[in-house]
């Protein structure tokens, strides 16, 4: 017991009797972590608008006016059977023209005369990714090749937008790259940072450290109140940190709703409390472990 007063009493004369290095750790913990929540964040946002986008990617298969209902529906139930389909729905021309209406000027569908759209096959997809897939596996279906609404030109009959999609998948996978590689860096960064300033904390005492072992003190007994002084400097850090981080999600998604409500970005499914844990859970483990890898040096454990 006695000695968990000493570690406890000494972690905080640390702290008292060394202000200044003590205020340095905890900043420099502070300002990264908080810049590792704010690029967690960010990540997080990012990844819910590409989800979004990706989403709403959907192949349109265009029908015949001359198709037979049977034709229609064999065709439909080929495509259930495909790996990755989501839900399936048929658009009568009827349907097809109401929305066109909804998307496009008045005059412009008056102008129309007879009705011009065609029925299609609207499928949605389980995974995104295999959109091209699922396009050709439609592409080489008989029934679709004999009730396609370009019978000249089967092509011009399934629509995805493959060049639009393809660039899509291509820059989710960069994002989702180059957003782990930029946590990974910073968390390294701040690992670094926090590491010098203990050091400097440490060579500070190091005169003290010196007598301890002088007079038969083990390096686990001289560790310890540097390990807790650590860590009550990442707790600070980290709990300033996270207050900031909060405080900034919530000035955002104020400014988000009233600024640019068409964003579909829900910031109320972003799982704030794991970012807290993250971000108190990495502050702990950046300072015990800067702190022990500090003190080898003095300690030569």
């Amino acid at each position: 017991m006695g000695s968990i007063t000493y570690i406890i009493r000494e972690a905080f004369s640390g702290f008292k009797n060394n202000l200044a290095t003590v205020f340095g750790a905890i900043v420099t913990i502070y300002l990264s972590l908080s810049v590792i929540g704010i690029f967690m964040t960010a990540t997080m946002i990012i990844n819910q608008l590409v989800e979004t986008v990706e989403s709403q990617v959907a192949i349109s298969v265009f029908i015949s006016d001359d198709a037979s209902e049977e034709d229609i529906w064999a065709l439909q139930s080929y495509i259930h059977t495909l790996p990755d389909v989501g839900e399936v729905t048929f658009m009568t021309k009827e349907e097809a023209l109401e929305r066109f209406k909804e998307q496009s000027n008045s005059t412009i569908v008056d102008s129309l005369g007879d009705n011009p759209m065609p029925a299609s096959i609207e499928i949605g997809l389980r995974d995104p990714s295999k959109i091209s897939e699922v396009a050709s596996m439609i592409l080489e279906n008989e029934i679709f090749l004999r009730i396609c609404d370009d019978a000249d030109n089967p092509n011009a009959s399934i629509r995805y937008g493959q060049d639009v999609v393809d660039r899509l998948f291509s820059l989710t996978r960069i994002i989702r790259l180059v957003s782990t590689a930029v946590v990974a860096l910073l968390i390294f960064v701040a690992l670094i940072f926090i590491n010098n300033t203990i050091r400097l904390a440490i060579f500070a005492r190091r005169t003290e450290i010196s007598i301890m072992k002088l007079v038969g003190a083990s390096n686990g007994f001289i560790r310890r109140p540097f390990l807790l002084e650590g860590t009550l400097q990442a707790l600070v850090g980290a709990g300033l940190a996270i207050a900031t981080l909060r405080y900034g999600l919530n000035s955002l998604a104020n400014s988000a709703a009233l600024n640019i409500p068409w964003l579909n970005i829900r910031f109320t499914t972003i799982p704030i409390q794991l970012i807290d844990l993250s971000l108190l859970g990495a502050g702990l483990a950046l300072g015990l472990f800067g702190s022990g890898w500090a003190m080898r040096r003095y300690l030569k454990a």
